[in-house]
């Protein structure tokens, strides 16, 4: 699974990031799933952990994401989608075509 961090909402006043929306995309072969999503966070600048805006790394809101999220579940409905795709259970088209 490969996350990416599509776009960051923060506060004016103290640069804290306040929402970060994620994707998430997951390859087997040639089929493919993928997933979008936001998580909310509440920041604290006089925490000691506070991280300032401009010294944020994708790689450091990416583990913000996965500490929020049920990571497991998220890859078992990505697998699951790449299931579908390779062994359809539903099929669409008509018979005169």
């Amino acid at each position: 699974m490969i996350f990416t961090i599509a776009q960051l909402e923060r506060n004016a006043d103290d640069d804290g990031v306040v929402v970060c929306h994620w994707r998430v995309s997951k390859t087997d072969g040639d089929y493919s799933a993928s997933s979008y999503g936001t998580c909310g966070f509440t920041p604290d600048p006089t925490s000691d952990d506070f991280v300032p805006f401009e010294d944020l790394t994708e790689a450091l809101v990416i583990e913000w994401v996965k500490d929020s999220l049920d990571v497991q579940a998220i890859e078992a409905g990505l697998t699951a989608q790449i299931e579908d795709q390779k062994a359809p259970k539903v099929v669409a088209g008509v018979p005169w075509a």
